[in-house]
Formats: C-alpha cells, structure tokens, sequence
C-alpha cells in the first residue's frame, strides 16, 4: 500500500538528485531558522477553533460553524498549488474522501491562493472535498501559522519559476506553516499537527483513525 509518507520520502530522492546542492542548502537552512525563531507554532488541543467564513474557487462562503454542525471537521492548511509536498498531501487526502465521509466528517483545505489558483489546482487532482482561499492569511493568522519567507528563499523561489505572489495575489511572501486539526462538533480542537518543515506531513489515515475515536 503506498502511504503519504512513501510518496514524500520518494519526492525527496529525487529532489536530491536534481536540485542543485545550494539550493538545497539554502532551503534546509531556511527550515531550521524557521524552528529556531519558534514563531507560527499553531493552535493547540483544547483551544477552541475561531469562527470563519472564507470563499471557495467558486466564490461560494463556507462557514466553519455551519460544517461543524453537520459533524466533526479536518482542517488541513496547505501552502500552495505549486508546492510538490502539499500536492502529495492533497492528493493523498482525495483518496480517503469515502473514509472520511463514513467516519462523519468533512475535509476541509486551505491555502492563500485566490480562488482562480484554488480552481486550478482543484482541477488538477480532480479534489472533491472543500478547499477555500484566505486572503493574506487571515485566518491563518488566527491558527497562528503565518510566517514572513526569508529574502533569499524568494529569490530561490523566483529563480525556481515559483509564482507565489501571483497565486496569492499580492506580494507579500507570506506562509502557513502546514497545518492538520481535527475538530468536533463543540469547535474544540482535538487532534494539531503543525511543523516548521513543510516536508512533513500526517498521514490521513491517522487523522481518519482520530475522528473515528471522537
């Protein structure tokens, strides 16, 4: 059976055998200066999830109060279309969407992109669960997940053909860290995952096993 983490851990080979070693550093460095800052460390379990609104890639509002009334909610804040990792996990997720509907809950992505990026990276996986665009992070910044990207990663970015401003539609560099939480139906938080290396990711079918155990 391949897993998410089977799918990263292959990405990563190859990726080690193609980028240039400077880059690699420099982005490795970027990682651990990032953990080292201990800025973005996200909401805990326990904390109560903030009341949102935020559109779809249809322009559609969805309202966080109103999914959790039909059952408990997986969150997942990804960083973008053009990342490869969160691709992997979306694409991950969009396997379990049966599961996840018989366990009774709703998957719900999120990125800074606008909805047009949204779309298109909706259409690219064929996603059929919720994915929403947070203008400038507003809501990650509730979450406690935004971090401004250090100046010579936006230029490893640039150089790479990584339209991150384009996507999200202003210039701003800012990130989510990458962010998993399970939610119940009281707006309790009961399950985070929130790292400063956006390599590493839950594997969904442990996210399925906790809302299964609410």
């Amino acid at each position: 059976m391949t897993t998410l983490l089977k799918e990263i851990n292959s990405y990563k080979e190859v990726f080690k055998k193609k980028a240039p070693e400077e880059k690699q550093k420099l982005m490795t460095q970027a990682t651990k200066e990032l953990a080292e800052l201990g800025v973005a460390q996200g909401l805990n379990i326990g904390d109560k999830v903030p009341d949102f609104k935020l559109p779809d890639a249809t322009g559609k509002v969805v309202s966080i109060t109103e999914e959790l009334a039909k059952g408990p909610v997986i969150l997942s804040f990804y960083r973008g279309g053009w990342c490869p990792y969160c691709n992997l996990e979306l694409k991950a997720y969009q396997s379990e969407v049966d599961s996840i509907k018989d366990a009774g809950a709703t998957l719900i992505a999120i990125s800074p992109e606008t909805p047009d990026a949204s779309l298109s990276t909706i259409e690219k996986h064929d996603l059929k669960f919720i994915v929403l665009s947070d203008d400038r992070n507003k809501v990650a910044e509730q979450f406690d997940l935004v971090f401004k990207m250090p100046d010579y990663l936006i230029e490893i970015y640039k150089s790479s053909g990584l339209d991150v401003a384009g996507r999200n539609g202003n210039d701003d560099w800012e990130l989510p860290k990458p962010a998993t939480f399970v939610i119940d139906q009281t707006g309790k938080i009961v399950f985070a995952e929130v790292d400063s290396d956006y390599t590493n990711r839950v594997e969904p079918s442990k996210v399925i096993d906790i809302v299964k155990n609410i």
